[in-house]
């Protein structure tokens, strides 16, 4: 169910479960701002989820309310795994959902980050 990646935060969402150790995941990557982990239901041969640590709802609250260590914290851990999982000098993509018209379907903010293959254009038509 799409969510609307506004606040308040959902301490019950299976991202904020997955941090709390609740939930097991499978884990590429993990330092004191962010937490990389294999989707359950990959759309390339690569794909990871990156998660912050704090509780933010979508990439605007994490934008509007984050402090300037946590971004530049999350933005290197994207890197960082993007180059441990080899994919730099073939490309990758990252994408973010953000709202109903988005996709959104967890209320956590959270970077696809997709390789392993060609991928194709960006947004598909229809």
């Amino acid at each position: 169910m799409p969510v609307t990646g506004l606040p308040p935060y959902d301490d019950t969402n299976i991202f904020a479960r997955i941090l709390r150790g609740e939930i097991p995941s499978k884990k590429v990557y993990e330092d004191e701002w962010a937490l990389a982990f294999h989707d359950i239901n990959p759309q390339a041969p690569v794909h990871v989820l990156i998660i912050p640590k704090g509780k933010y709802c979508s990439v605007a609250d994490f934008s509007a309310q984050a402090s300037e260590a946590e971004i530049v914290g999350f933005v290197r851990a994207v890197g960082t795994v993007a180059r441990q999982l080899g994919l730099e000098a073939p490309g990758y993509r990252t994408l973010t959902n953000v709202g109903a018209h988005g996709g959104q379907d967890v209320p956590h903010f959270h970077v696809h980050l997709f390789g392993g293959r060609p991928l194709g254009r960006m947004i598909g038509r229809g």
